[in-house]
């Protein structure tokens, strides 16, 4: 009895607690018994207002269990790291081990836009300063390959009508054929333009003639030095270092040097903005030819992009053209992600379930290729060339597999389609930056300058051209401002909001406090209390 509080009845508890309770109303249900009506409307009120109340409550909860997210955006000032900057000479060599392979194709691509379209392109417009690359070491493979890689004249291209039923008029699209390993399910990789179905046809081919080459060259050995391609480099004013920048090859785009790609040297910080503290290079963009049907635009490939990331070329970048000066500005933003609840989002991949086959940091584009590539070993029983392999696999070849074209290409629909699981396994990261820019061209070097330039060229890094302004291309890239903007994922309903939410709910519907909520389930325990107490006192009376 000391702990506990006894009523005499059920009655009396409700009543005590009607007139001491700090919830604002309920005084009403028991200060006028005399008046039913009022009582009954009082009542009614009471549980509407619970009722409001715990809608409010269930909408909430709701609202919070969805973990919405708001962006809210910062500036900030400091010193920064340059970004890393690839630059690709768009001039794919021809190896030794396969140029014979690669001049059949020429010959068969001659032979194709002839069918198509009645032209007869010299050899000199395939051939013209042919340079083999020569790997050592190689011949016991590269006469292996000769005898066994064939190429398959089962691909040709063909020219099919098209009939457009609303403007009544006849098109014709380019493409060619592609079969399942038993001849059948057949289906035409067609193209509205010529064009473009030429160039996928020579890229198929092309394709399957680099699968004869090893996976690992050292083509750093046998390839131009950086002097070769880039005449003169400068950042904020000094010169750049041989170990300012990494080099490796591209089969499309060719030659490629990766400045800054580590972004640990602190020659690298940024410490203000403007063109003169800028990287400035002056390129060659010199068109040899070497695989005309493979890389047909002239000029230099240029990418901006962040620290340790693989340059996915053939999806970002631009182009430079030659005979032109090109200042590009750019400006940094850092987008930051929640994650978790929020959204599906990744810190370094390493909670990723798709085995990265890239040896640089994590990125979307990283784990899409390295998703296809792994389905595509899978389903079609080797690599796709363009993507590193999986271990033990192997490039394909359509001498070795005739019907990867056609799984490749059902895989990859599917894959642009978003019916392949890749886009689910593969998030974006939690944090990453992303390089806004803007550019001006202006033509470099004038009528005025041209001569003196090409003669200072000539004499300090052994310019030979006689060309106007056609094989050398200027580009400044810097920072326009310093500043940059971070833009920042936070819930839109926290917990602390959340609470904060309810007790104005509870405050509108009953003037109350969390002392209120306390006062509740005091009157819940001395409920049960109670009810516990009479049914003793009833079995000890039934007892007796």
């Amino acid at each position: 009895e000391g702990l506990i509080e006894f009523y005499d009845s059920f009655k009396d508890m409700f009543e005590f607690f009607c007139k001491n309770t700090t919830i604002h109303g309920t005084i009403r249900l028991v200060c006028s018994d005399s008046n039913r009506m009022k009582t009954a409307f009082w009542t009614l009120l009471l549980l509407a207002s619970f009722g409001m109340l715990y809608w409010q409550f269930a909408l909430m909860f709701s609202q919070y269990w969805a973990y919405p997210v708001v962006l809210t955006m910062s500036m900030h000032s400091e010193p920064k790291m340059f970004p890393a900057i690839t630059i690709c000479n768009l001039d794919p060599y021809r190896f030794e081990l396969v140029s014979e392979h690669l001049v059949q194709l020429d010959h068969m691509a001659e032979e194709s836009i002839a069918f198509l379209y009645g032209i007869k392109t010299s050899a000199s417009l395939f051939h013209v300063n042919e340079k083999n690359i020569h790997v050592k070491d190689l011949s016991s493979i590269g006469n292996a390959s000769k005898s066994s890689f064939k190429l398959s004249q089962n691909f040709s291209l063909l020219r099919m009508p098209d009939h457009n039923h609303r403007s009544g008029k006849k098109h014709s699209s380019v493409g060619f054929r592609l079969c399942n390993a038993t001849g059948g399910n057949c289906f035409y990789k067609t193209y509205s333009s010529g064009m473009g179905a030429i160039l996928e046809w020579y890229r198929f081919h092309y394709m399957n003639i680099m699968s004869q080459l090893p996976v690992i060259i050292n083509i750093s050995d046998h390839e131009e030095q950086i002097e070769d391609m880039v005449y003169s480099c400068q950042y904020d004013g000094e010169p750049c270092r041989p170990s300012d920048y990494v080099h490796f090859h591209h089969p499309v785009f060719g030659s490629c040097y990766t400045f800054n790609s580590k972004g640990t040297d602190p020659f690298w910080t940024a410490t203000k903005p403007g063109i003169p503290y800028g990287l400035s290079l002056i390129l060659r963009a010199e068109q040899k030819d070497h695989i005309p049907l493979l890389s047909t635009v002239a000029g230099v490939k240029v990418m901006i992009h962040n620290h340790n990331q693989t340059p996915f070329l053939e999806h970002e970048g631009f182009d430079i053209r030659p005979g032109i000066a090109t200042t590009i500005g750019i400006q940094q933003d850092e987008v930051n992600r929640l994650g978790g609840n929020y959204g599906k989002c990744t810190t370094d991949g390493s909670d990723v379930n798709v085995k990265l086959l890239y040896n640089n940091s994590y990125t979307l584009q990283a784990c899409l290729h390295s998703c296809f590539q792994h389905i595509m070993v899978r389903k079609c029983g080797c690599g796709y060339y363009y993507y590193p392999l999986p271990p033990g696999a192997e490039y394909c070849d359509y001498n070795k597999q005739p019907a990867w074209g056609h799984c490749f290409y059902q895989l990859y629909n599917r894959l642009r389609n978003h019916h392949l699981n890749c886009f689910d396994q593969c998030p974006k990261p939690c944090r990453e930056s992303v390089y806004k820019v803007s550019a001006g061209t202006a033509k470099w070097p004038s009528s005025k300058s041209q001569d003196w330039i090409r003669q200072a060229l000539r004499h300090q890094n052994g310019y030979n051209s006689t060309s106007n302004r056609k094989d050398i291309a200027k580009v400044t890239i810097f920072y326009q401002q310093l500043n940059y903007q971070a833009v920042n994922e936070s819930p839109l309903l926290s917990e602390n909001l959340l609470l904060s939410s309810m007790g104005s709910q509870w405050s509108l519907w009953f003037g109350s406090s969390v002392l209120s909520v306390v006062e509740m389930f005091e009157l819940l325990i001395d409920t049960l209390v109670l009810s516990l107490l009479f049914c003793y006192q009833r079995f000890r009376a039934k007892k007796t």
